[in-house]
C-alpha cells in the first residue's frame, strides 16, 4: 500500500484539503446552530402545542446525532467511510427484513448479509470487477438458498424479497461506499447527502406554499406536483454550482452535464422516497422502525439516498470515473 492510498484511507489530516468539504461542513454546523432559534421563533409565531414543540426538538436532537454519524467517518478517512456505509446497509436490511418478514428466511438473509460484507471488501480493496460480479452471483445464491427449505409454496416471494433487499441495500448503497475510492471522495459524498436532504426539505416547503395537485395520492398523500417541481427547480442549480467546483476543468464541468447531475439527484431522490412509501403502504406501516426519535427508522431517513447513489455513481463515472489512477486490489494484491 503506497502513501497516497494510506492517506486516502486513514489520512484525516487531509479532511479539509478541498474547499467544498470545508464549505459544506460549515454549512451543516451553521444550520445546526441556527436551528434552535428558528424552532423557537416558529413555535412562538404559530402558537404550537406542547406536543408539536416536543416533536421539533426531538427532530433537532436527532439531526445532531445524524450529522455527527455522517461527518465523522467521511472526514476521518475512506476506510471509516466505507465501514459506515456497510453499517448503514446492514441496519437498513435489518429493518427491511423485519417489516417484510424476510428475517424468518435465515438462509436467504445469511446470503444477503454475506453479499453486503463482500461488497464492502470489494470497496475497501478497490476491486471493481469483484464489485460488479457480486450482484449477479449473490442473486444466483439467493435463488439457490430459496430452494433449501424444500417448500415450493412461497418460493417466488421469499427469493424476490431477498433479491430486492440485496439490490437496494447491498448493491445500490454499495455504490456510495465505492465512491470513497476517489481521492476527492469527501466533497462528492457530502454534496450527495447534503443535496438529497435539502431536496426533501425543498419538496416539503414548496408543497405547502403552492402544492395543490396531488402527485401520487395513493402512494404518498402529502406529495404534490408543485412540491416535486419546486424541489427540482431549487436542487438542480444548487447541485450544479457545487459540482462545478468539485469537478472543475473535467469532462463533467459543463453546464449541460452539471444541470443533468442536479436533475438526476432531485428526481431520483424523490422516487427513492416514494419507493419506500409504496413499501410501507403495501405493508400497512407508518414507519419502518422507531430507532430515530421523530424520524422513524434509518430507512425512513435515508430512503432517497438508496436510488441516488447508483444513479450518481454511473452518471459521474461515465464522464470522469471514480478513483482514476488509484491502486486497485489494495489488500488482495492483484
Amino acid at each position: 500500500m503506497n502513501d497516497t492510498t494510506w492517506q486516502r484511507l486513514f489520512g484525516f489530516r487531509h479532511a479539509f484539503d478541498h474547499r467544498v468539504t470545508m464549505v459544506l461542513t460549515l454549512a451543516v454546523v451553521v444550520l445546526l446552530v441556527l436551528a434552535p432559534l428558528l424552532i423557537f421563533i416558529t413555535t412562538r409565531a404559530a402558537k404550537s402545542t406542547a406536543e408539536k414543540r416536543k416533536e421539533l426538538w426531538d427532530r433537532y436532537r436527532s439531526w445532531i446525532w445524524l450529522a455527527l454519524c455522517i461527518l465523522i467517518p467521511i472526514l476521518a478517512g475512506a476506510f471509516w467511510t466505507i465501514l459506515a456505509v456497510a453499517t448503514l446497509s446492514l441496519l437498513c436490511y435489518r429493518e427491511y427484513a423485519r417489516i417484510t418478514g424476510l428475517f424468518r428466511e435465515r438462509t436467504i438473509s445469511f446470503i444477503v448479509v454475506i453479499g453486503i460484507l463482500l461488497i464492502t471488501f470489494a470497496e475497501l480493496d478497490n476491486w471493481y470487477r469483484l464489485f460488479v460480479a457480486l450482484f449477479p452471483l449473490t442473486v444466483a445464491l439467493i435463488a439457490i438458498g430459496g430452494l433449501i427449505p424444500d417448500q415450493p409454496k412461497g418460493y417466488i416471494q421469499r427469493v424476490g424479497l431477498g433479491v430486492l433487499g440485496f439490490a437496494l441495500f447491498g448493491s445500490a448503497l454499495g455504490n456510495l461506499g465505492y465512491m470513497a475510492n476517489d481521492w476527492n471522495y469527501r466533497p462528492i459524498l457530502l454534496l450527495i447527502i447534503f443535496a438529497v436532504e435539502l431536496n426533501d426539505i425543498f419538496a416539503y416547503i414548496c408543497g405547502h406554499l403552492f402544492g395543490h395537485r396531488k402527485f401520487v395520492p395513493n402512494t404518498s398523500p402529502n406529495k404534490t406536483v408543485g412540491g416535486a417541481l419546486g424541489a427540482v427547480m431549487l436542487t438542480t442549480p444548487l447541485v450544479a454550482v457545487i459540482a462545478h467546483f468539485i469537478w472543475i476543468n473535467t469532462a463533467l464541468d459543463n453546464p449541460i452535464c452539471l444541470i443533468g447531475l442536479g436533475i438526476i439527484v432531485s428526481i431520483v431522490g424523490q422516487f427513492g422516497d416514494l419507493m419506500l412509501s409504496a413499501i410501507k403502504r403495501d405493508l400497512g406501516l407508518k414507519d419502518t422502525a422507531k430507532l430515530i426519535p421523530s424520524h422513524g427508522g434509518l430507512l425512513d431517513r435515508f430512503d432517497s439516498l438508496i436510488l441516488v447513489a447508483p444513479a450518481v455513481f454511473h452518471y459521474v463515472g461515465y464522464f470522469v470515473g471514480f478513483g482514476a489512477g488509484q491502486p486497485q486490489r489494495i489488500f488482495s494484491g492483484g
